[in-house]
């Protein structure tokens, strides 16, 4: 049958693939990769020979029209990213909101996301929670930083190895230095490691250890301030 479905791969570990993604992966008429070369490894393990296209922030706008078109003609097509479920701080959306738009089938397969794991292991409040995912680089940062601050909810980003440093700084800065966060990185991987404590602590560490590997940084909700009197 013909639709689109939204796969979800592996972030570190690739025993976390489900046996369903191999069955679409294999079945399916073309996966929408975003790296095709990155997916080739991941395919080649599982011996999917699925002929992969690419599909990626730099071509969506392009290319989604045709490809929701090849669909509603009867082909069946799956997408997935570098890592993780697509269309959460990575390529998707368009192309499942241009599916909707034409009464194009789209399902996604449950699966492998950075945050859930990050937030669970955290320690922090995960009933209600805020997923704000990267961060503006330039333009809004710090108005941005500034509305999240107020949130009553654990709030939950996305960060570079380069950038951590400089986000935990920031966060220091607009939310509280005695925040509590979590920062998890290499997740599922041989070296994952996640550090917990107030800004000033997780700082310190991480401004004495190499930071590799991506990352999520979990902020807890307003800290309660002892008054001594």
């Amino acid at each position: 049958m013909s639709k689109l479905t939204i796969v979800p791969t592996p972030i570190g570990n690739l025993d976390d693939i489900t046996l369903r993604a191999i069955k679409v992966l294999k079945s399916v008429d073309i996966i929408l990769a975003e790296d095709t070369r990155n997916s080739g490894k991941l395919l080649k393990h599982f011996g999917i020979e699925t002929r992969m296209t690419a599909y990626h922030q730099h071509n969506e706008h392009k290319v989604a029209e045709n490809i929701v078109q090849r669909i509603a003609n009867g082909e069946a097509m799956a997408l997935i990213t570098d890592a993780g479920t697509p269309a959460i701080s990575d390529p998707g959306f368009l192309l499942v909101r241009q599916c909707v738009a034409e009464g194009v089938e789209v399902e996604c397969l449950p699966g492998a996301t950075a945050f859930v794991p990050a937030l669970v292991n955290s320690g922090l409040p995960s009933d209600k929670f805020f997923f704000e995912g990267f961060l503006p680089h330039k333009k809004g940062r710090q108005t941005r930083l500034k509305y999240l601050a107020n949130l009553p909810h654990t709030i939950v980003f996305y960060e570079s190895p380069h950038r951590l440093l400089k986000t935990l700084s920031q966060i220091g800065e607009f939310f509280s230095v005695d925040r509590q966060v979590s920062v998890s990185r290499e997740l599922t991987k041989m070296h994952e490691e996640t550090i917990r404590g107030t800004v000033t602590e997780v700082v310190e560490y991480f401004n004495n250890n190499v930071i590799k590997g991506e990352i999520v940084i979990v902020v807890g909700q307003v800290a309660q301030t002892n008054i001594t009197e």
